[in-house]
């Protein structure tokens, strides 16, 4: 579903991308400038309790990750560094949010919400770093119930939906991207094993 929303939002998004290139920013900058947004709300907002406005604002900031993309496309085919940097940005800003929410649990004494949370935090960098690696031998890692995108929509709404009061969807959105992501990991393995195996060479006999 976000993969077909993402040619919508792309056109919406082209006149502030054209406008910031044509003042010189490059793509980088909007990267960089993102993450810090959603480290800095993330750790002011969320371990005060404040899951709404913090969502609302983090939320700004996230979506300068589809903006560098569409000024990187108008300005060319990207460049390595750009697109090593976004990788590491994002894992960066993940950090961020999770570890916000982290915080919050333990303060407010929800011990069993802050392992779920803590969970969902590893699994989700462990998810990215099957990618990466898979890719780095040559591999294609493309698969998965739970990526990126989808983790920040359930973790993003759910504390939105938590901070407004509404009862239940904070744990039941973490729940569910635990379980989510544990399924990813899993189906990431697999699918990593299935190529090596294929592409090991047979014993000899």
């Amino acid at each position: 579903m976000l993969k077909l929303l993402r040619p919508v939002v792309t056109r919406i998004m082209t006149p502030l991308g054209r406008a910031l290139a044509r003042r010189g920013i490059s793509p980088n900058v909007v990267t960089t400038v993102g993450t810090l947004g959603t480290v800095a709300a993330a750790l002011f907002f969320y371990p005060r309790g404040q899951l709404f406005p913090g969502t609302v604002v983090i939320t700004i900031f996230v979506l300068a990750d589809l903006l560098d993309g569409v000024m990187a496309r108008m300005t060319g085919p990207g460049s390595l560094w750009g697109a090593f940097l976004d990788s590491t940005l994002d894992r960066v800003g993940d950090a961020g949010i999770f570890s916000g929410l982290l915080v919050w649990f333990m303060v407010s004494g929800q011990r069993v919400l802050a392992g779920v949370t803590l969970f969902c935090l590893v699994a989700g960098a462990l998810v990215s770093y099957i990618k990466a690696r898979a890719e780095g031998l040559g591999l294609k890692c493309d698969v998965g119930l739970a990526e990126r995108p989808e983790r920040l929509v359930v973790g993003l709404v759910s504390a939105g939906l938590g901070g407004l009061g509404v009862p239940y969807v904070l744990a039941g959105g973490l729940w569910l991207l635990a379980v989510a992501s544990a399924v990813t990991v899993g189906q990431r393995l697999l699918h990593v094993r299935r190529q090596a195996v294929s592409a090991e060479p047979a014993p000899l006999r």
